[in-house]
């Protein structure tokens, strides 16, 4: 738990400090992931799904943290977030399945012990 705090943390940190130095890269990537998760063809719950696999598959703790947490406020399930991680085991293999163990850890945090 004190982890998932601590790169909690650590990224609203990072954000306010790119927000106040007035990036405009940041501010340009904050707008393209506005645009990205917004509902389109896709609804933003199933493109945070596909966020979760993709985190997964680089193995940016971080990445999977926000998406996982992001995708249980969109309304994804538990079961579903969980076969989003499976399709990044399958996607990057063994390496893979050392990046979902941190992804199950903030599963729980976002979903309580199963």
């Amino acid at each position: 738990m004190d982890r998932l705090k601590e790169i909690t943390l650590k990224r609203k940190k990072a954000h306010a400090k790119l927000v106040a130095l007035k990036s405009p890269i940041y501010q340009a990537f904050l707008e393209m992931e506005r645009a990205a998760y917004s509902d389109g063809a896709l609804p933003k719950k199933t493109k945070e799904l596909i966020a979760v696999g993709i985190s997964v598959v680089i193995d940016c703790e971080s990445c999977m943290q926000w998406h996982i947490e992001q995708a249980a406020r969109a309304g994804a399930s538990m079961r579903e977030v969980l076969e989003a991680v499976e399709v990044g085991i399958e996607m990057g293999g063994g390496p893979a399945t050392v990046s979902a163990r941190f992804a199950l850890e903030v599963m729980e945090n976002a979903y309580g012990k199963d």
